[in-house]
């Protein structure tokens, strides 16, 4: 074993390449290379190596050395959270500011129709920390519903509800006024499971109309920040959030 060396995935995580999970992805595919050859999971590097995703040589100890560097940004509907789409769709990453030797990893994801708060960075390993289940961040929305939420759902939904990968529950639920088809409530969770909010209300044939990420964590969805801007977080507002 090399002195001085730690698994690839973190490295290149750390480096501001992409979340962990997603070089993980990568390197299944055989998209990376070290000294010219194919790495896999597991292999250990340091950041002398020479290193290549798709062909293009990383300067690791650029990255490495680069500032943290966190966004907010206004996710409006009908953009995807992913970096390119098949039918051409508008991505959250067309608006955002140009990156050096990094790249913008979005820490968890809303879907298509989702609106509000999606934070982004830099820091690979800071997006894996955030979006792991064990940070127990609470994730706070606004939630448009057309049908009748009973006090019998209600607590269904904090003990909890079985859905085809497990079950999820709301830590709180409020009832945020409206009537008829404009009746709002919100609802903290603290997992990022895909469609978890949307899911669990159409478990009890509900129909979500609307739904907006007004917090994640302390940051919450600021009032002046129109829908595809972003602002960017100050180290003491990083420093919070982590």
């Amino acid at each position: 074993m090399k002195s001085n060396t730690e698994k690839i995935q973190k490295v290149l995580a750390n480096a501001g390449l992409a979340s962990r999970r997603v070089i993980e992805t990568w390197l299944s595919a055989g998209r990376i290379t070290v000294n010219d050859h194919v790495a896999k999971l597991g292999d250990r590097i340091n950041s002398t190596e020479k290193i290549r995703v798709d062909g293009r040589i990383i300067d690791l100890i650029k990255s490495q050395s680069t500032k943290t560097r966190v966004l907010i940004y206004h996710k409006p509907e009908g953009e995807m959270c992913t970096r390119s789409d098949p039918e051409g769709r508008p991505t959250v990453f067309d608006r955002l500011p140009l990156l050096r030797n990094s790249r913008w990893i979005s820490i968890g994801r809303l879907d298509f129709n989702t609106s509000g708060v999606l934070l982004l960075t830099n820091d690979g390993e800071l997006a894996n920390r955030l979006m792991h289940p064990s940070s127990d961040i609470e994730r706070e929305y606004a939630v448009r519903i057309k049908g009748q939420v009973t006090k019998e759902m209600i607590k269904q939904f904090k003990k909890g509800i079985k859905l085809h990968d497990g079950i999820a529950h709301v830590e709180k639920i409020v009832d945020a006024g409206g009537e008829g088809s404009n009746h709002w409530y919100h609802v903290i969770i603290k997992e990022g499971r895909n469609r978890i909010v949307r899911r669990l209300f159409e478990s009890q044939n509900l129909l979500v109309s609307r739904l907006i990420r007004i917090r994640f964590g302390n940051l919450t969805l600021p009032r002046m920040l129109r829908r595809g801007r972003w602002e960017e977080l100050s180290q003491d507002e990083i420093n919070q959030l982590t």
